[in-house]
């Protein structure tokens, strides 16, 4: 069987096994809730690949693999809130299915579930898992804060929107890899390079969501397709049309972003049909190759036999081609 197939289901019977709490009902169900709606399970996957790098007994790590995937859906959770999104894989989000409240405390008891998950670590990795984490986890927040503040901010540079994007979403990715390969004893120099194919693949996986929020199938999504236009978010996307948009064109494209009544699918049909005159939908693509190539130099790199390799590199070339 695809051991990523294998790893997927042991997350899963993971979750299923953690009620997280019991009384309030109100509280608890919204994380059960979240934690059900599936997702690709990307980081708890790749602490997985990461740790059999090294050793044969992936499942042992399963709970701290599932730790990372509980911070994950507490910063969704929150996140979500944050963006007034009606929706998350498809289904209603927290906020709008409970309310503003209970999401924030729900997320709040996830946060702190994340820590139990972790007290069973072995003693002498515990520290240094933990401290890795609490870094992981700052930074974060720190994209998050970025990210929200780049909707008021006049201009953003694209080496700051990959700077966000590498600490709001990359640097977990980096972390869940680089976790699983101190579980599995692996070399400092090993360890290095694991985290910066992680972010990496981080940063060309956020910019392939970018592009999808624009391009994708609606049905394939999960998400409101076309939701970072009618924000005017200040995605690569966007910030490199402004950045290439001459003339009539620049002027088509911040009369959209001026725009404070509109139709929905008028106005992100109009600024992808900027988007599509300046080719931006390929310039998105290349750069997300480049940063993918860069996070398979460093596997590359990695002290390891290359068939043992073979399951982390088919699963982020998954991540590539992906369409949703």
């Amino acid at each position: 069987m695809n051991p990523v197939k294998t790893y997927q289901q042991w997350i899963e019977q993971e979750i299923k096994r953690k009620p997280f709490g019991k009384q309030p009902v109100s509280l608890y169900e919204p994380i059960r809730y979240i934690m059900a709606l599936g997702g690709k399970r990307l980081r708890p996957i790749l602490a997985l690949l990461s740790y059999s790098l090294y050793k044969d007994d992936a499942k042992a790590i399963v709970p701290y693999a599932t730790a990372i995937e509980v911070f994950h859906n507490f910063t969704l959770m929150h996140d979500d809130i944050m963006d007034n999104a009606p929706l998350r894989r498809g289904n209603v989000t927290v906020h709008e299915k409970w309310n503003m409240s209970t999401a924030i405390l729900s997320g709040d008891v996830m946060q702190v579930k994340v820590y139990d998950l972790l007290l069973s670590l072995p003693a002498e990795k515990f520290k240094e898992v933990v401290t890795f984490f609490n870094q992981c986890a700052t930074e974060v927040c720190e994209g998050q804060q970025w990210d929200m503040e780049f909707e008021t901010t006049q201009s953003v540079t694209e080496a700051q929107y990959i700077n966000m994007i590498r600490q709001k979403t990359a640097v977990l990715l980096g972390f869940s890899l680089e976790m699983g390969a101190i579980l599995a004893d692996a070399s400092l120099t090993d360890r290095k390079l694991l985290r910066a194919f992680g972010t990496n693949i981080g940063i060309g996986f956020q910019l392939k969501d970018d592009l999808l929020d624009a391009y994708a199938d609606p049905k394939k999504f999960g998400k409101q397709v076309g939701g970072d236009i009618l924000a005017n978010k200040k995605t690569y996307l966007l910030i490199k049309a402004l950045e290439k948009a001459k003339g009539k064109t620049k002027t088509a494209l911040q009369e959209q972003l001026a725009l404070k009544k509109f139709n929905k699918a008028k106005k992100v049909k109009a600024v992808k049909s900027i988007y599509d005159a300046l080719n931006i939908p390929a310039l998105t693509e290349k750069k997300i190759n480049q940063y993918f190539e860069k996070g398979f130099t460093a596997l590359d790199q990695l002290n390891v036999a290359p068939d043992k390799k073979q399951g982390l590199v088919a699963f982020a070339k998954d991540l590539i081609s992906r369409q949703s």
